[in-house]
């Protein structure tokens, strides 16, 4: 299950990447006129999907497994960096309200994903 959901979310993330350099899709730095992007963001996206994918390929259920939970750190560290940021630059790079949001779920997602089983869900 864990190699599926980093397949799926390194899909997505490398997708999201992409579309942050359409410049039809990002008017005034804005992707779906939602979420705040730039060209950073959009390359982090990207590397990072590339990592989700070719993880999820490995079939290397271990390494799927470090890798998601490290993403939990990372985004999770991101999440609440954003959420503190006072001026919607974290790290250099243009966040909004829906950018926080966004990177709340993915660090709860490879939290479940990524933890053990017997810590994920009470029996």
């Amino acid at each position: 299950m864990i190699t599926i959901f980093a397949k799926v979310m390194g899909l997505i993330l490398l997708i999201v990447g992409i579309l942050g350099f359409i410049p039809g899709l990002t008017p005034h730095g804005m992707l779906f006129g939602v979420f705040m992007v730039s060209e950073a963001h959009s390359v982090i996206h990207i590397l990072s999907g590339l990592l989700f994918v070719a993880v999820g390929f490995s079939e290397n259920w271990e390494l799927a497994r470090r890798v998601t939970l490290g993403f939990a750190i990372v985004y999770g560290l991101i999440t609440v960096l954003g959420f503190m940021s006072s001026n919607n630059v974290v790290l250099g790079m243009p966040m909004n309200m829906a950018d926080n949001v966004l990177h709340l779920t993915i660090t709860v997602a490879s939290l479940m994903f990524g933890l053990p089983q017997r810590y994920a869900m009470p029996r």
